[in-house]
C-alpha cells in the first residue's frame, strides 16, 4: 500500500520527460532570443558623463602662498571683462578684436580650466553691451566654442593667424571704434579657414613637467611594433630646442606664454608678456597698456600681481580629472584598448621629471598622450603649420577627463565617439601622407561590437 501511495505522489516518468522536454524548448527559445538580440547589438557612445566635475582643484600638495595664488587665478580665470572696465562687475581690457569676454567662457566643462560648454557663449557676446558683431555661420548654438585661422595669405604663402571672431565696434563703453569684422563668408567660400576648439588645461602642470627625454624614449618604446601599423610620429621641436607639450599642435611648452598670448589674442587685453593691442587702429585703443598690470597697494600678494601671474599659478597646478570607478566592461576596454593599439600613440602614463616644485615632481600623469604630432590623413589636415607641426599633423591628444567632453576632435566636428574614432582613418593623397592611425582604427572596427562597447565605456570612464 504504502509503495503504492508513493507511486501516485510522484510524477510519471512520461510526467519528467515532458517537463524536461518543455524546459529545453524553452531554453532554446530563449537562446534564440539572446542570439537575436545580441545579432542587433550595435555599440553606442554612452555620452558625457553626469555626476560631479572631478576636476577644476588643485593637485594634491599645493597649499600655503602657491594654494593662494591657485585661487586668484581661478576667480580671475571666471572674470568678465569689458573695454574700460566701467560696466558693473566686469575687468578692464576687451578687445579691439576678441572670441570672448572671459577665460571661462572657452574653458568651462566640466569645470573651469575645462573646454567648450553645452551652449556656446560666443552668441551671447556678439551683440553684448549694444555691439554691432554678426556671428558666423561656422559657430553654432549648440556647437563647440571655435577660433579661425587663416590658412594662406593672398600670395598662395602659409599665414596661420588667428582671426578673431568680434570686434569691440558699437559697443556703449567703445564710442567711436568702428573697425569691422572679417569677411567670414568670403573665407568660407574660399576654404582659407582652419578651427580649434578650446583644449582642456587640466593636468597642464604635469604635462611641461614630463622631461624630453622621457618623451623621446616613449616615442622609441615598441619600435618595430609602431612601424608595422604605419606609426611614426616625431616631437614638435620648438625654434630654442626644447619640444612642445600644449595645444593642438604641441606648439608651447610654457604654461606662461600659453596663458599670456590667450589672454591678449582671445579677450584682447594686454599684459606684461603680450603688450600690443591685436588691432592697430588708435581710434579702438581705450586704456593705458599693458592693461593687465601690476597693483601697488592691493591688500594680499596674489592681488598685486597682474592677471596673468595668477592664471599661470591656476592653469599649472590644476589637477587632472578624476575618472570614474571601473566597471567589467570599462575595464575589460582598457585592456583592449591596448591590444588594438590605441595606447602605442595614447600612451596610458608618463613620469613627470625631477623638477623644483614637489607637487610636480616624480609623478605619474596618467594623461593617454605621448605628446608628440602624427599625420592624421587630408580629412582631419587644417593646412596649419606651427613650428615643426605639419599642415596634417595633430598632437596626440591627452585622453584624461574624455568622460566629461561634449565635443571631440581639435574643432569639435564629432560628439560621437565612434564617430571621432572613425574621423582618425584617412587615405593618403597627392598632398598627405595616410593617417597613422589607419591600422589601429581598422583593428577597432574588427572587434566584436560587445568588445566596442567595452572600448567605449573605458573612453567615457576616464
Amino acid at each position: 500500500m504504502a509503495s503504492a501511495l508513493l507511486c501516485q505522489e510522484g510524477p510519471t516518468r512520461r510526467q519528467i520527460r515532458r517537463a524536461s522536454a518543455v524546459s529545453i524548448f524553452l531554453l532554446a527559445v530563449s537562446l534564440a532570443i539572446v542570439a537575436a538580440l545580441r545579432a542587433d547589438f550595435v555599440a553606442t557612445d554612452p555620452g558625457v558623463r553626469g555626476g560631479p566635475p572631478g576636476a577644476g582643484g588643485p593637485l594634491p600638495g599645493v597649499a600655503g602662498l602657491e594654494l593662494q595664488f591657485f585661487l586668484a587665478g581661478q576667480q580671475a580665470f571666471q572674470e568678465v571683462d569689458s573695454v574700460p572696465g566701467t560696466i558693473p562687475n566686469t575687468g578692464l581690457g576687451l578687445g579691439p578684436r576678441f572670441n570672448l569676454d572671459s577665460c571661462v567662457g572657452c574653458h568651462s566643462q566640466p569645470a573651469p580650466g575645462g573646454t567648450s560648454p553645452f551652449v556656446n557663449p560666443q552668441f551671447a557676446v556678439a551683440p553684448k553691451a549694444g555691439a554691432t558683431n554678426i556671428v558666423p555661420s561656422f559657430v553654432a548654438i549648440d556647437g563647440p566654442v571655435r577660433d579661425a585661422f587663416l590658412r594662406f595669405r593672398g600670395d598662395g604663402t602659409r599665414d596661420g593667424q588667428l582671426v578673431n571672431l568680434f570686434t569691440i565696434a558699437g559697443r556703449v563703453d567703445a564710442p567711436g571704434c568702428t573697425i569691422s569684422q572679417p569677411d567670414f563668408e568670403t573665407l568660407i567660400t574660399s576654404d582659407n579657414l582652419g578651427f580649434r576648439m578650446p583644449s582642456p588645461m587640466f593636468g597642464a602642470g604635469l604635462v611641461v613637467s614630463i622631461g624630453d627625454d622621457t618623451i623621446l624614449q616613449n616615442m622609441a618604446a615598441d619600435h618595430a611594433l609602431k612601424q608595422a601599423l604605419g606609426i611614426a610620429g616625431h616631437p614638435n621641436t620648438l625654434p630654442n630646442g626644447t619640444i612642445g607639450r600644449l595645444g593642438w599642435k604641441a606648439e608651447l611648452n610654457s604654461i606662461q606664454l600659453f596663458v599670456a598670448g590667450a589672454y591678449n589674442a582671445e579677450i584682447g587685453v594686454t599684459n606684461p608678456l603680450s603688450r600690443i593691442e591685436n588691432d592697430p587702429d588708435p581710434s579702438c585703443h581705450f586704456n593705458q597698456t599693458p592693461e593687465d598690470r601690476f597693483k601697488p597697494g592691493a591688500p594680499t600678494l596674489p592681488e598685486f600681481f597682474p592677471d596673468v601671474v595668477n592664471f599661470a599659478f591656476f592653469v599649472g597646478f590644476l589637477a587632472p580629472p578624476a575618472p570614474a570607478p571601473d566597471t567589467p566592461s570599462s575595464a575589460q576596454g582598457r585592456e583592449i584598448f591596448g591590444q588594438v593599439g590605441c595606447a602605442l600613440c595614447h600612451t596610458p602614463s608618463l613620469q613627470t621629471a625631477a623638477v623644483p616644485n614637489p607637487a610636480l615632481r616624480g609623478k605619474t600623469a596618467r594623461l593617454y598622450s605621448d605628446l608628440i604630432v602624427h599625420h592624421m590623413g587630408p580629412g582631419l589636415a587644417d593646412q596649419l603649420v606651427v613650428n615643426g607641426a605639419g599642415p596634417d599633423e595633430f598632437r596626440t591628444a591627452p585622453l584624461w577627463g574624455l568622460g566629461q567632453r561634449i565635443f571631440l576632435m581639435h574643432d569639435g566636428r564629432a560628439r560621437d565617439l565612434r564617430d571621432a574614432i572613425n574621423a582618425h582613418h584617412g587615405a593618403g593623397d597627392a598632398r598627405f601622407a595616410p593617417s597613422e592611425a589607419n591600422a589601429v582604427v581598422d583593428a577597432f572596427n574588427a572587434l566584436s561590437e560587445e568588445q566596442k562597447q567595452s572600448v567605449l565605456d573605458f573612453l567615457r570612464g576616464l
